[in-house]
């Protein structure tokens, strides 16, 4: 198969490269980045990206080893940049700002024999978008109102205890003070019976 590929396309997959991650799973406005190894010094390093939703096989940046880079066509400078290790054997592509168009396998790769040599791929499985924002409404500063009995049978919850405990002592006062008076119209009563009676 890959002297298939490589026959009509000039591209092949080889042991001198070696690519990490296999997978990433990124989500919307972040960013990510991917590393290739080589087995020894070179020029530089080419990046591609296969887009399955596409169908097609695109260039994205070149850099050397100096650390210069040359971009593809409408491929955003701000987006794509690759960093370079001092021993030249390491180079790790970043990408920014991600969006569900970045979706993709890429690859990293080097020129040699008249072929472009491919690492194993690392596949942008997919970009997430952001969860929905959740707003908490303010707490309110004003004071629990209390509801009559009328209104209270359609709504849940109950008054501040700071508002019914009073209000229930002082009915508890208002109903002991009136048993003497009532004792007193009892007994009233009572004594008008038995004047009547006797008479």
């Amino acid at each position: 198969l890959c002297i298939l590929v490589s026959f009509f396309l000039g591209f092949c997959t080889n042991l001198l490269l070696s690519q990490t991650p296999e997978h990433i799973l990124a989500q919307t406005n972040n960013k990510t980045e991917m590393l290739c190894e080589l087995k020894k010094e070179h020029a530089g390093v080419y990046w591609y990206r296969w887009s399955q939703e596409r169908q097609n096989f695109e260039f994205l940046i070149f850099s050397n080893s100096l650390g210069k880079a040359m971009y593809g066509a409408n491929i955003s400078q701000d987006k794509f940049s690759v960093h370079g290790a001092s021993s030249r054997t390491s180079y790790s592509l970043h990408i920014s700002h991600l969006h569900a168009s970045d979706n993709g396998t890429y690859y990293c790769s080097i020129s040699q024999s008249s072929q472009l040599l491919l690492g194993s791929g690392t596949r942008l499985v997919d970009v997430l978008p952001l969860p929905p924002k959740t707003t908490q409404a303010p707490l309110s500063k004003k004071p629990m109102r209390c509801v009559t009995k009328s209104k209270a049978a359609g709504k849940k919850g109950a008054c501040s205890p700071l508002v019914w405990v009073p209000l229930a002592a002082s009915i508890l006062v208002l109903l002991l003070s009136l048993v003497p008076t009532t004792y007193r119209l009892h007994r009233l009563r009572r004594r008008l019976w038995l004047r009547v009676h006797r008479q």
